[in-house]
């Protein structure tokens, strides 16, 4: 299948499973061509996939850790010669365990993914959108952006850097015709509790949220504009409401017996 033109564009990023892949798949059921990026093996099974949705896919294979990574992705944007509609920045990894006990280059790829390569690749098709005065873009946070994160510390403060990064930069551009949405879901089935090492721990072993439900929710959100919008089931409508009222030394403590290591934790 060839690009068309008469479509419009979208780059999903972390597209290969979970909530990324969700993501990929309303944009290329409601008319979007796509440019899909993860850095694992599962990408070209999701960019098939997406085809059979009779979208136009590239698959591109980076890991956005790296500042080569990010330009790898955007040189494969530019080479489309098509502006960009849609960015969906939603590449994102976690680790669980106490802060002085993990690996800190573990820590560090939190940092490098979460928050350098959104910033990195905002960057650059923020530009792109603002010379066009057009465009929309999710970028995706978590409920627990406002939870002080005990034995998840990084991961936390990650998802709150991206709140609050993705509501200042719409701010900025709220005389333009140009959107940013913050997805924020709560624990979500997908392979991101097998991945943070915390399928010991109770927020691991709890029942969670669909992810084409949350990704259909942020899409529509998408569509309209909106500044932002939480994943509404009713376990995460609750944690929202938790995260608003109570203190910050509540929230760390709640957090702490949902996310602390094995039986201990009970």
């Amino acid at each position: 299948m060839t690009s068309t033109e008469s479509k419009p564009l979208a780059v999903v990023t972390g597209a290969s499973s979970g909530i990324g892949r969700e993501l990929a798949k309303q944009l290329a059921k409601n008319g979007f061509d796509l440019l899909v990026n993860a850095e694992d093996d599962r990408l070209d099974a999701a960019a098939a996939e997406l085809r059979g949705y009779g979208a136009w896919v590239r698959a591109v294979r980076a890991d956005l850790r790296t500042a080569e990574g990010v330009e790898k992705v955007y040189a494969a944007v530019t080479a489309i010669g098509r502006p960009v509609d849609v960015a969906a920045l939603n590449a994102g990894v976690g680790q669980g365990g106490a802060f002085l006990d993990n690996d800190l280059a573990d820590e560090l790829d939190i940092i490098d993914l979460n928050i350098t390569s959104t910033v990195r690749l905002a960057k650059r098709l923020l530009h792109d959108m603002v010379v066009r005065d057009e465009g929309k873009v999710l970028i995706t946070s978590s409920v627990v952006a406002t939870v002080p994160g005990s034995f998840q510390a990084v991961y936390n403060a990650s998802k709150s850097f991206l709140q609050s990064f993705g509501q200042a930069v719409q701010n900025e551009l709220k005389d333009t015709r140009i959107s940013i949405t913050v997805l924020t879901p709560g624990p979500t089935e997908t392979d991101f509790f097998r991945r943070a090492g915390m399928r010991d721990t109770k927020v691991g072993a709890s029942s969670k949220d669909d992810p084409a439900r949350v990704a259909e929710q942020g899409f529509r959100a998408l569509v309209k504009g909106d500044p932002k919008v939480v994943a509404r089931s009713l376990g995460t409508r609750a944690q929202g409401v938790a995260a608003a009222l109570l203190p910050d030394r509540l929230k760390a403590a709640t957090h702490r017996q949902m996310a602390k290591p094995g039986p201990s934790s009970r």
